[in-house]
């Protein structure tokens, strides 16, 4: 799933290629990725792209007044062509879910792999009337040492799914918050509204070094070698078998019903695995 670092390169991307050109069309493809119906999508037409930002892992592309808010879910990804084919879109066939066609004949498609799609557009006059945006907690990069404890206080739940929450936190999902407990050296399991004030400056310095290490890759690449650039940087995350690079010892996965997650047991867990159950806890 693309995180905060890979939707700000595509942000960054589309800043310094599509700013400035009118669209032409926006043809969709997949019905059910469209959110929206007022404005209609025929109100882009002709609108020049004013800006490119980002609001956790949702994609915001400017129009003037209008945002097109884009959610790339698990499997989704942004192609950009400098020259779009002339074929219409077929609805529901293929990969492609939506296309922005700009004035110059360049453009990019939305696509989602999969069976499972989730890929989310919608044409809005407010980012705050897309509910995922007005839900979203600080951003991840936003909070000192102290708006990080008070993020965690009173959270009784395992510090990977805090992480994880977008409500609570906006712009970690399942690999940088395996990456950033690695970098801390903490349990996924650690409880988050336990954590020692050395804990948490741990946690805090991490999410502010994978973060900003992989926006310093991500930043300034094609939207083409974005995934690959990120998964060849992971520590632990998606490593399961592998040797740590930090102790050598071998990275562990505990699998649930639609993810999983990896650790290294010296670096995080006392030596001690975690038990591979949807209901795990620590090893004490």
């Amino acid at each position: 799933m693309p995180e905060l670092p890979e939707v700000e390169a595509l942000a960054a991307y589309l800043r310094e290629r599509a700013v400035g050109q009118r669209v032409e069309r926006v043809d969709v493809s997949a019905i059910s990725a469209l959110k929206t119906f007022d404005p209609p999508l025929s109100a882009t037409h002709g609108l020049m792209i004013t800006g490119a930002g980002r609001h956790g892992k949702f994609l915001d592309i400017e129009l003037g007044d209008l945002h097109l808010v884009i959610h790339l879910a698990r499997a989704g990804w942004l192609h950009y062509r400098d020259a779009l084919p002339d074929t219409p879109l077929k609805p529901g066939s293929g990969p492609i879910a939506l296309r922005v066609r700009l004035s110059d004949g360049s453009g990019f498609d939305l696509t989602e792999a999969g069976t499972r799609k989730k890929l989310s557009a919608y044409l809005v006059t407010d980012v705050n009337q897309v509910p995922g945006v007005a839900r979203l907690g600080p951003d991840a990069l936003g909070l000192d040492l102290a708006g990080l404890g008070e993020v965690l206080k009173g959270r009784n739940s395992q510090i990977k799914g805090v992480l994880r929450d977008q409500q609570v936190l906006s712009g970690i999902g399942n690999a940088y918050s395996d990456e950033i407990l690695h970098v801390a050296r903490l349990s996924p399991y650690a409880r988050a509204d336990r954590l020692t004030p050395e804990q948490l400056e741990s946690l805090h310095s991490a999410i502010q070094q994978v973060l900003t290490e992989a926006l310093d890759r991500s930043v300034g690449q094609k939207a083409a070698t974005l995934k690959a650039e990120k998964r060849a940087n992971l520590r632990v995350h998606g490593r399961t078998g592998q040797p740590c690079p930090v102790c050598g010892d071998t990275v562990r996965e505990v699998s649930f019903a639609d993810s999983s997650l990896q650790y290294c047991p010296t670096c995080q867990t006392g030596g001690k695995p975690l038990a591979d159950r949807r209901l795990s806890k620590l090893l004490r």
